[in-house]
């Protein structure tokens, strides 16, 4: 049974119910029955002007959705989010603002920002891996693979093995190698294109932020994770309150750069050696697995330090250097050719950690040699490498926003 409670009806001129005194709206209860009692006993007035009845008609829809938000919104975090889904994806697909009424009445829909980040793109990369791995019946390959080229635009006269047979399954495929002439490393410049991609943005590091796209930036410290220990790097000593970004900068005199390489879908998964350098330490970020195409970059920020991602860390002849693999979606595969012990897209991890592991021991007290333009590692679909070095202030790159690269080609020199 229902408490009778004397309350008021709602404003004649708003139509809304006044809040009570203790803070909280009255109860569905007693609204019902205010309702049944005014909208009994009162009849249309004339003029054309709506009377109480019909406003309370009117009222009713949104009394009742009202209930069903004060329900909502009584959930746990987590059930709150999977209610809201479904209305929310509705609101954004629905033309014409089919479900703006329902923002009237309290309903908040997510931004797409967080209900893109809701998205399990983890799970999603798995299952998406373990569905590369199914070998194809020999029939079917070449339709399959032949409809990825003309989607992405392939250039299979690149491919070592043109045959599209040759490929058992689409993780094969997507890991193809290139012919030895097909990529020549340009010996002129001191950095080369890692790997083929689409720059993105490259130039000084400034006031220790990234810009992943442009006008879109992310914490240099947040990206690399702390400093490394100087027993690992060849840092100078700096002082402990010099900024990071100082801090990895060893010779007086110098800059930090950076430069972004977005690879396609399309493009060879592969990259390589940009430089001669050493690599003396691994740092795996387990993170999201976020899509890292540019239209997505340009409105979450901080897109690279969400995802996962493999910091290669060591030094060339001017200082710092370091390469990352970001993961995207699809892209739980990051493989690094001389790290056996790197495994990536667990099924669980940490928000916020990484693990650590150094190339420096007693027997291997320099690391890790890389040549200008030697495989490094691979990637399961496409990605993303970024690149921050130390070199001197006339370092120039020879590149263009937006330009398509390839491996090989020169990215700056001195």
């Amino acid at each position: 049974m229902c408490q009778s409670n004397t309350l008021q009806g709602p404003d004649l001129h708003t139509g809304k119910w006044p809040r009570s005194g203790n803070g909280g709206s009255s109860s569905s209860c007693a609204r019902d029955q205010q309702l049944q009692l005014e909208s009994s006993g009162r009849a249309g007035s004339a003029g054309g002007t709506p009377n109480r009845r019909t406003r309370f008609r009117l009222q009713f829809p949104q009394l009742a959705l009202r209930r069903r938000l004060g329900q909502l919104s009584c959930m746990s975090r987590p059930a709150l989010k999977l209610r809201s889904w479904p209305l929310t994806i509705l609101y954004y697909l629905l033309p014409f603002g089919a479900l703006k009424p329902l923002t009237r009445v309290g309903w908040r829909p997510m931004s797409r920002v967080a209900l893109y980040k809701s998205v399990p793109t983890r799970l999603l990369s798995r299952a998406w891996g373990r569905l590369n791995q199914v070998e194809l019946p020999t029939w079917l390959r070449k339709p399959v693979y032949s409809l990825y080229i003309w989607t992405f635009g392939v250039n299979m006269k690149e491919a070592a093995v043109e045959d599209l047979h040759h490929y058992r399954n689409l993780s094969e495929f997507f890991r193809r190698k290139l012919k030895p002439q097909a990529r020549p490393v340009c010996c002129a410049h001191s950095v080369i294109s890692p790997s083929d991609g689409k720059i993105l943005n490259f130039g000084q590091v400034k006031n220790c932020e990234v810009e992943q796209v442009k006008g879109v930036t992310y914490s240099l410290e947040s990206f690399l994770g702390p400093r490394i220990s100087t027993e690992e790097l060849r840092f100078s000593q700096a002082s402990p309150g010099n900024s990071f970004q100082q801090q990895l900068v060893t010779k007086e005199g110098n800059e930090l750069y950076h430069c972004v390489i977005y690879l396609a879908p399309g493009d060879y998964h592969c990259f390589h050696s940009p430089t001669d350098w050493r690599v003396s330490h691994r740092r795996h970020f387990p993170g999201s697995l976020m899509s890292v195409n540019p239209g997505v970059a340009r409105w979450i920020k901080e897109l690279f330090c969400h995802n996962e991602r493999v910091v290669l860390t060591g030094d060339w002849k001017h200082g710092f250097f370091s390469l990352t693999a970001v993961g995207a979606t699809n892209v739980g595969s990051i493989r690094i050719y001389f790290d056996q012990d790197l495994h990536t897209n667990s099924p669980s991890y940490s928000k916020g950690s990484y693990n650590d592991f150094s190339f420096i021991s007693n027997n291997n007290k320099e690391g890790i040699p890389m040549r200008k333009g030697e495989h490094l590692g691979e990637f399961n679909l496409g990605s993303t490498i970024v690149l921050i070095f130390e070199a001197p202030k006339d370092f120039k790159f020879h590149l263009k926003a937006g330009q398509k690269i390839r491996f090989g080609e020169a990215l700056g020199s001195l």
